[in-house]
């Protein structure tokens, strides 16, 4: 998320309340009060407003702005990372091999976006893959470009496609932030950050975590803190 001087842009107040809202939408008012909390003038809002309007991020009408299905899809990936949707891992891996030719620089970002939304690393140039305890269904764009395996790696990969200690650190970070965070505008730096840091949760099986592994924890006070926090910046936003 962009910053500045240690609080938020008018394009990134935008977008996270927007994405933290059920449904995706608010009026100007409503979005221009939030902008205050962090001394975001009205105008400048309105201009960022109108800015991510012509640049099909947002979709206006009535002087209510709500999301594009782009950035639908990204709440909806937000939303799974509060509540994931697992199964019992039976040991498989999922292995993707890319296979596709000649892609374009564009298409190749574009897919890297696509796998890490998926929740797959790569090993390699070209060959991602995860344990298969996600449930899910395969993009027709991923697909297009690879060849999809099931297999079982005779060493656990684990530790060359995920920096777990950094993850849990900054997890427990976090739940430190949460616990003291004070007011409207630090309620929702720290909120956005938790969210940001849920979504790059890799959601391994048990079997391949450590015993202290704290996303479970950090998802059930999240939780408690968005219920009373979002209470809170609807009274405010009612004033």
């Amino acid at each position: 998320m962009e910053e500045r001087n240690g609080t938020l842009s008018a394009r990134s107040a935008v977008l996270s309340a927007l994405l933290g809202s059920h449904p995706p939408e608010l009026a100007a008012r409503h979005l221009v009060r939030i902008g205050g909390l962090f001394g975001i003038a009205e105008g400048t809002v309105r201009v960022a407003l109108s800015r991510m309007v012509a640049a099909g991020d947002l979709i206006q009408v009535n002087g209510r702005y709500t999301l594009s299905e782009r950035l639908v899809e990204r709440q909806a990936r937000q939303d799974e990372s509060r509540d994931p949707h697992t199964r019992p891992w039976d040991g498989t891996w999922e292995i993707a091999v890319v296979t596709a030719e000649r892609r374009a620089p564009a298409d190749r970002a574009a897919f890297r976006h696509v796998m890490g939304a998926l929740r797959m690393a790569e090993l390699r140039e070209g060959t991602w893959l995860r344990p298969a305890n996600l449930i899910r269904l395969w993009p027709d764009s991923v697909r297009a470009q690879c060849t999809l395996i099931d297999g079982r790696p005779q060493d656990d990969p684990t530790p060359l496609l995920w920096d777990l200690d950094g993850w849990a650190a900054e997890a427990r970070r976090l739940e430190r932030e949460l616990a003291r965070a004070d007011g409207l505008a630090e309620g929702f730096l720290v909120s956005a950050a938790v969210l940001r840091h849920l979504l790059k949760d890799p959601l391994l099986p048990p079997e391949l975590l450590p015993d202290d592994w704290p996303g479970a924890e950090l998802r059930r006070i999240y939780d408690g803190f968005d219920r009373a926090y979002r209470a809170t910046l609807l009274e405010h936003l009612r004033d």
